[in-house]
């Protein structure tokens, strides 16, 4: 890496990390003002403190980088450009695509922290905030759920689980699956206090299986031997504790992967629920690259507002922002009412504006 670019990158990192520490300082401190006297009485630790307003802010981050980068490229383009720093660089023969570079791969990087934060990080945490908040911010009751019921419509399979015993749902307790025929006629239960996932496989202490003949009524065990084992695995059911953790949390808060996953294996979804989710699948998927198209106008942008006017380029970015946010919430509410494809309606945003990005830095090249 040349000097100029470890310039440019010390020049916009240092107004990207003020303006992500505004942003997420607005945030938590809205949320103290209700939750501090509750943390205070809960006696909650800092660590979990900390962990809370992460789990919380998680959800709103793919707003916030996108937020926090234009202002700094606004900030920093406009600085070089009224210290004349712009027009040094290009008479000693830089490109302008090589003094934004480093912008542009600041703006990669946290498209990439921003997925991250979406797919690995929010569905744990954002969940556990959220239950932390409802237990009154009592740390063993966030870990605690209960009276979850899970339908696999593919495997005609109904699960009613008391209570999940470990974070991960791999532990359950008091369990009951039913079993259906394909027409809808009960085919056995399992009833359990306790049901392990282990290995790939579901694991049954003490379980209670009762089956039924064709008419559901109930009849005599055909395997008196294997019913009978305190311990028992039930190689058929294919639910995995994923499944469980998407029963419990809020959908927003669900991984792309959890997403496909439910969509696959809930055939008995409407076409309206289907086109709903699928969007906001989509959605989630196409959020990171906010970072660069909204970075990528920002450059021309503080262009301009360092040439001419700083109300003007700042005006112009701000429009441009708002706009594609605009456009994006149009295209959700079309997707929603079935008037768009999901997917051409969570694509049309970004490629619009990505377009015009294009044509604006082009422009100013």
């Amino acid at each position: 890496m040349g000097i100029l670019s470890r310039y440019i990158f010390r020049e916009f990192l240092v107004p990207l990390a003020y303006c992500l520490a505004g942003f997420i300082s607005i945030y938590v401190l809205f949320d103290l003002f209700g939750s501090f006297a509750r943390m205070l009485e809960a006696k909650l630790s800092f660590t979990d403190a900390v962990m809370y307003f992460c789990g919380y802010l998680a959800p709103y981050f793919h707003y916030l980088a996108p937020a926090a980068l234009m202002l700094a490229t606004l900030y920093t383009i406009w600085t070089f450009c009224r210290h004349s720093e712009l027009v040094a660089m290009r008479a000693s023969g830089v490109s302008f695509i090589t003094i934004a570079t480093p912008i542009l791969s600041c703006a990669l990087a946290m498209a990439i922290f921003v997925a991250w934060v979406s797919e690995s990080f929010m569905p744990r945490w954002s969940q556990w905030a959220y239950q932390l908040k409802n237990s009154k911010f009592e740390a063993r009751g966030a870990e605690v759920a209960g009276n979850l019921v899970l339908r696999n419509a593919k495997g005609y399979r109904t699960w009613n689980v008391d209570k999940t015993l470990s974070a991960d749902c791999s532990h359950l307790g008091g369990v009951r699956v039913t079993v259906d025929r394909p027409g809808g006629i009960r085919l056995f239960t399992v009833t359990a206090p306790e049901a392990r996932f282990m290995e790939g496989e579901w694991w049954f202490t003490k379980g209670v299986v009762q089956h039924y003949d064709a008419n559901g009524s109930e009849i005599s065990t055909p395997t008196p031997e294997l019913d009978s084992l305190e311990l028992r695995c039930f190689d058929s059911f294919t639910e995995r504790p994923e499944d469980f953790l998407m029963q419990n949390r809020k959908w927003q808060y669900n991984s792309v992967r959890d997403r496909i996953r439910y969509l696959n294996t809930h055939n008995e979804l409407s076409p309206e629920r289907k086109a709903d989710l699928k969007y906001d699948t989509w959605a989630q998927i196409m959020a990171p690259f906010a970072c660069l198209v909204i970075t990528l106008f920002a450059i021309p942008a503080g262009i301009a507002s360092g040439r001419q006017s700083v109300f003007r380029g700042v005006l112009g970015a701000l429009g441009l922002f708002f706009a594609f946010y605009s456009v994006d919430i149009a295209c959700m509410i079309a997707a929603k009412n079935a008037w768009l494809p999901p997917v051409f309606a969570a694509l049309l945003p970004h490629i619009l504006f990505l377009v015009l990005g294009l044509r604006l830095f082009y422009r100013h090249r």
